[in-house]
């Protein structure tokens, strides 16, 4: 039976029936600075708790071993051994660990991050812009490769995403980079946006497998972690 990976919020692990959902993408997103590979390297702590590994696909070359020893305290070196770190350097790299990810399930892999799973397709596409349909159109398969891995070898998958600022009438807000294919392919997502104060971040779960009511909480960012806010 397939296991949900805590988040490390108790808010969100209740809005979502215990963690991230197995079987399904999940989508975290939100501007720099608000803790969306704090908070995919705690789920990744988390999975390491159960005894379970996770492979860690660090797109963005943000992976911090420094963070990672600051979430886990004294059970760092346990937890290490259970992270499986790649690093594409292309949107080609990326799709060969995606193509070749039934292959990294076996041996008690069952959790895969992608962080920041659009940085390198954003890349691709000002180096290339003539090329923006066909690398569009690859993005779309990648997330259908990724949709149907995590079903069929019953894994979580998280991926995290950039945003860019959209003009709705008279306002101004964020959406996630390659919004449409993005959201279409994720099962649960979650926006996460700054306040006035730098440690603490308004999240809000848009979309719930289990539920179609959005949720709002506050996450503080600490030295040890993201956490609710306040503290329960």
């Amino acid at each position: 039976m397939p296991r949900n990976i805590p988040t490390g919020s108790k808010t969100i692990d209740e809005y979502l029936g215990g963690g991230l959902p197995a079987e399904n993408i999940n989508l975290i997103y939100g501007e720099a600075e608000t803790g969306k590979t704090t908070l995919a390297t705690q789920c990744a702590v988390n999975c390491a708790k159960q005894r379970r590994k996770t492979l860690f696909v660090d797109c963005d070359d943000t992976f911090s071993v420094e963070r990672l020893g600051q979430i886990t305290a004294k059970r760092f070196a346990e937890t290490a051994e259970l992270i499986v770190l790649a690093k594409p350097h292309s949107f080609r790299e990326q799709a060969a660990i995606i193509d070749q990810l039934t292959g990294y399930t076996t041996n008690n892999l069952t959790f895969t991050i992608f962080d920041t799973f659009t940085s390198l397709y954003r890349l691709a596409v000002s180096e290339s812009p003539s090329k923006t349909f066909e690398l569009n159109r690859e993005l779309n398969r990648q997330l259908a490769v990724l949709a149907q891995t995590a079903k069929i070898n019953k894994i979580a998958l998280l991926i995290t995403s950039q945003v860019h600022s959209v003009l709705d009438q008279a306002s101004i807000r964020v959406e996630p980079v390659a919004t449409r294919v993005l959201k279409f392919w994720a099962s649960a997502i979650i926006g996460l946006t700054p306040t006035e104060n730098p440690q603490i971040v308004k999240m809000t779960l848009e979309k719930n497998p289990r539920t179609l009511q959005t949720k709002t909480h506050l996450l503080r960012i600490e030295e040890s972690g993201i956490h609710d806010y306040p503290n329960r």
